[in-house]
């Protein structure tokens, strides 16, 4: 394997929205994060990330509350990136050719965007009976910056998540995770960090759902080395953190472990 050639590039400021999301309401959730953003957002940011499902709380109700690619929630994503001049992301229910997706949207200031379809579907939660489970990582680049998409169940599949090659710099999971499995969320997203050795940016939501499922946060950013940088449960909050590419570079550089991984290929 060639060593990685690392060219010079700027730091990443990242703005962690860990939200309180009010039940199957897209309307009231819209107008709320936009005032919440309006209030929070102090500083200039590259990326502003909102938890899964982040304009309907994470409800099974898919008929009811799917949109179109293109419709309100995706233009709202549109006039806040456009506000606040950086990309926002989060995901919601789409419906694509009949199917329904738990689609991760990735809007840019300019109303270009990607998407990832969370492949991985919470069986116990009969997300699996609902959702139709999307085939394909994305990988997008932001100021040279190479990030890979997640939703929330994807955490649990190290494999699905592995850094081929350095072949991204942070993993980045948006979440509807419950407070009752926490310890688990606490122990994989450091776990993907080290193995990875990227950055991982995960964001969860706040309080309780629908179905009296509570949410206490956790959300947190870990670094290459499994260290923490940033780090909120229980109450809802919005933080911009730097995220260090000289850091990331240290620490390849000083533990070259990707370079002796298996080979290995997903069908």
């Amino acid at each position: 394997m060639e060593v990685p050639v690392y060219t010079q590039i700027e730091n990443l400021k990242v703005t962690i929205f860990q939200a309180y999301l009010f039940w199957e309401n897209i309307e009231k959730n819209l107008l709320n994060l936009a005032l919440r953003l309006s209030m929070g957002v102090r500083e200039k940011t590259d990326l502003i990330v909102l938890p899964e499902m982040f304009n309907s709380g994470f409800s099974m109700n898919s008929e009811t509350l799917a949109e179109e690619m293109g419709g309100k929630t995706m233009q709202w994503m549109q006039k806040m990136a456009h506000q606040y001049n950086c990309v926002v992301t989060g995901s919601l229910i789409i419906k694509d050719n009949e199917n329904y997706y738990n689609r991760l949207v990735w809007m840019e200031q300019n109303g270009d965007h990607k998407y990832y379809d969370k492949r991985h579907l919470f069986g116990l939660g009969d997300e699996d009976r609902n959702f139709s489970p999307g085939k394909d990582k994305l990988i997008v680049e932001l100021k040279g910056w190479k990030i890979r998409l997640a939703v929330c169940y994807d955490l649990r599949f190290p494999v699905w998540l592995r850094n081929v090659n350095e072949e991204y710099d942070i993993l980045l999971l948006v979440a509807s995770w419950p407070d009752k499995r926490s310890a688990h969320w606490r122990a994989l997203i450091p776990a993907r960090a080290i193995e990875n050795q990227s950055y991982v940016i995960a964001v969860n939501r706040v309080g309780h759902d629908g179905n009296q499922v509570y949410h206490g946060g956790h959300s947190m950013v870990i670094d290459p080395y499994g260290s923490t940088v940033y780090y909120k449960p229980e109450d809802e909050d919005m933080y911009t953190v730097t995220i260090n590419y000289e850091e990331l570079v240290k620490i390849r550089r000083q533990f070259p472990f990707l370079k002796d991984a298996d080979k290995f290929q997903i069908e």
